[in-house]
């Protein structure tokens, strides 16, 4: 059963909450203007900063089916958007030359109608669903071709496509689009000119806090505080790939499974490749240097006050 929109920031926020997903101010302003005045919403940011989460969220809490248009290079039309089965075509002519009297320009018709059109994730979104319109997730955009941006340039538009054996097919109402990009590559202006645009930072200490207090309750508040502090001085280094929301979650959740309860030089060591994901960045960190961050944010840990 699908939702109301919601009315009002304030509103977007506790939606998002009881998703799961601890958004900032920022976030919920631009996420309830999008809704509000039927705009896609583009989401730049590191990998692991929480954007696809967001298309899941709104699924889940607004009661809308997901469709998830997975980007790649080389994308094309008929992986985004339709293909005919052309197995279940040829099976047709053959049946109706079997039998004889073929009429081919009856036949033609006949094997280009929606019996045998494959839909693909951006002519799904525009079909009409009864729980509402979908959200249509168009993830990592930075990874296709320009081409391609072009073309889904022209679906965001006006939200309808052109198939030459059926004509135009437009959504009776426009899906809830979430655009992602990790910035591997610039999108052009005009796609972002239809957009309205988010980029999603880093979560500070307390909101990070509380991210793992929701999607890893069961890890201790005097560990999560240590792998959060743990995670902030790791970003502010220069390394090939920091951390994630992701990976600071699979790491709180990965030390409670090890029954850990307080963070040691060795237990950091041993579980690196949880939090980070290249050779270079793991020898980097590990020894003397994950020593020197723990003894930095268990004397700084130590030095707040307590209430």
């Amino acid at each position: 059963m699908s939702t109301a929109l919601p009315n009002s920031i304030d509103d977007v926020l506790a939606l998002l909450r009881r998703g799961g997903y601890i958004a900032d101010r920022s976030l919920a302003t631009v996420l309830f203007l999008a809704l509000k005045r039927g705009r896609p919403l583009f989401c730049e940011g590191e990998a692991g900063v929480g954007k696809t989460e967001i298309a899941k969220v709104l699924s889940e809490t607004l009661g809308r089916r997901l469709i998830r248009l997975q980007c790649y290079e080389g994308l094309d039309a008929a992986s985004a958007v339709y293909e005919w089965n052309y197995a279940r075509q040829m099976m047709e002519i053959r049946l109706a030359e079997a039998q004889g009297g073929v009429d081919r320009s009856q036949l033609g018709a006949d094997i280009f109608n929606e019996r045998f059109l494959i839909r693909r994730p951006l002519l799904e979104a525009l079909q009409p669903h009864p729980e509402g319109a979908p959200i249509l997730l168009i993830d990592e955009l930075d990874r296709t071709d320009e081409p391609f941006e072009a073309y889904l340039l022209e679906v965001l538009s006006d939200f309808q496509v052109s198939i030459p054996e059926l004509g135009t097919i437009k959504a009776p109402e426009p899906p809830i689009v979430i655009i992602t990009s990790n910035r591997t590559r610039e999108i052009h202006d005009a796609l972002k000119r239809r957009c309205f645009y988010h980029w999603v930072d880093y979560p500070d200490a307390a909101r990070e806090r509380q991210i793992l207090a929701t999607k890893a309750p069961e890890s201790p508040a005097r560990l999560s505080g240590q792998v959060v502090a743990f995670v902030q001085e790791l970003r502010g280094m220069d390394l090939f790939k920091a951390p994630g929301v992701a990976e600071s979650i699979d790491w709180a959740q990965a030390l409670t499974e090890l029954n850990v309860l307080d963070l040691d030089p060795a237990v950091v060591d041993s579980t690196l490749g949880v939090l980070l994901k290249y050779q270079d960045d793991i020898q980097r960190i590990q020894g003397s240097e994950a020593a020197a961050i723990l003894q930095r944010i268990k004397s700084d840990i130590a030095a707040v006050p307590v209430g």
